[in-house]
């Protein structure tokens, strides 16, 4: 298998893992919902699949090709609308969910703010279970979903549920990227100092 096939694979596979965790979410709602949406990232996290939100925060640690981040992105979105219109196809019940989510939407400063926590919680999330614990996502997933932060990839699969578009996509795109980023760059510092100790 060439490696653009499995970065194919394993971004549809993350794409898979989210979409049941906001099925679950716009099925249960709070509080259940959000717990069990955590879910999703300990899938894409334990199985090694290709997440947007949790690739982009570690494009330089990395060293992360930014075409294989641009495609991993794209995969996520296309097969995560189309897992949605799955879900909106077989129940109801979240179809309903997914178009009262995407009323309260909308492209302002304040949805781009609500991205850019989400993504740096998304570092964090995973940058601890890069370091021996799943309590950063165990936590962290809920807490997001909770304080109303967006999360692109869960956007455009609850897009495909109310089987719509909405361009604050864009927003939540960039917010993720960029919130990542910022804690990366604030916690880098940290990560150089331990490693001068450990020499």
């Amino acid at each position: 298998m060439s490696k653009k096939v499995e970065l194919v694979n394993k971004s549809i596979g993350a794409a898979f893992l989210i979409s049941l965790g906001n099925y679950a979410l716009l099925k249960l709602g709070n509080p259940i919902g959000p717990v069990i949406f955590a879910l999703g990232l300990l899938g894409v996290c334990y199985l090694g699949q290709n997440l947007f939100t949790g690739k982009c925060g570690f494009l330089f640690a990395d060293k992360i090709k930014v075409l294989d981040l641009v495609i991993i992105l794209l995969i996520n979105l296309v097969a995560g609308y189309l897992f949605g219109l799955l879900y909106s196809i077989t129940d109801p019940e979240v179809y309903k969910a997914a178009i009262a989510k995407v009323a309260s939407w909308d492209f302002s400063l304040a949805f781009f703010i609500k991205a850019f926590l989400c993504g740096t919680i998304m570092y964090i999330a995973v940058a601890m279970y890069r370091k021996g614990t799943p309590l950063g996502i165990i936590f962290g997933i809920p807490l997001f979903i909770f304080c109303g932060f967006q999360h692109c990839i869960a956007n455009i699969i609850t897009l495909g549920v109310a089987r719509t578009f909405d361009w604050s996509i864009v927003l939540a795109i960039i917010g993720n990227f960029v919130g990542s980023l910022f804690m990366w760059y604030i916690s880098k510092d940290v990560e150089e100092k331990k490693k001068k100790r450990k020499k």
